[in-house]
C-alpha cells in the first residue's frame, strides 16, 4: 500500500521538477525527498522521473500516475471532509422513531419537518 505522505512528495516533485525546491515546498530535506521517491518507484515497479544532473522529467508512466495520485488525494480529502460533516451533525440521516405516537402528537406537532413523505 502507497502511503499518502509518498503521494504528496511525488505530486510536488512533480510540480517543482527539482528536488531541492520540493523538498523547500515540502519543508524537508532534499536526501529523504530523494530516498521517499526511490521508495515510490520500488513500490510501483517503475520509475516515474527521468533524472539528469540538473533537471528531473516526469516519464509516461510517471505522468499517468500523477493522475491518479491526483484523484487518489482529492477522494481521501473529500472523504475526510463528508466524514467531519457527520461527525458535527451537519451532515446524514435524522429517523426519529416512537413507540406510542398518541401521547406524543404535541412532540410531532413542534417538529420542524414532516415526519411522513
Amino acid at each position: 500500500m502507497i502511503e499518502t505522505r509518498l503521494l504528496r512528495q511525488f505530486i510536488a516533485l512533480a510540480e517543482e521538477p527539482d528536488f531541492r525546491r520540493a523538498a523547500e515546498r515540502l519543508h524537508m530535506a532534499q536526501p529523504p525527498l530523494s530516498q521517499a521517491i526511490l521508495r515510490l518507484e520500488e513500490q510501483l515497479g517503475y520509475p516515474v522521473f527521468a533524472r539528469t544532473n540538473r533537471k528531473v522529467d516526469l516519464t509516461a508512466a510517471g505522468t499517468a500516475f500523477l493522475a491518479t495520485a491526483r484523484q487518489v488525494l482529492a477522494a481521501l480529502e473529500q472523504g475526510v471532509a463528508e466524514t467531519r460533516r457527520v461527525a458535527q451533525g451537519r451532515a446524514g440521516h435524522l429517523r426519529p422513531g416512537f413507540i406510542q405516537v398518541t401521547p406524543y402528537a404535541h412532540v410531532l406537532d413542534a417538529l420542524p419537518f414532516p415526519l411522513c413523505t
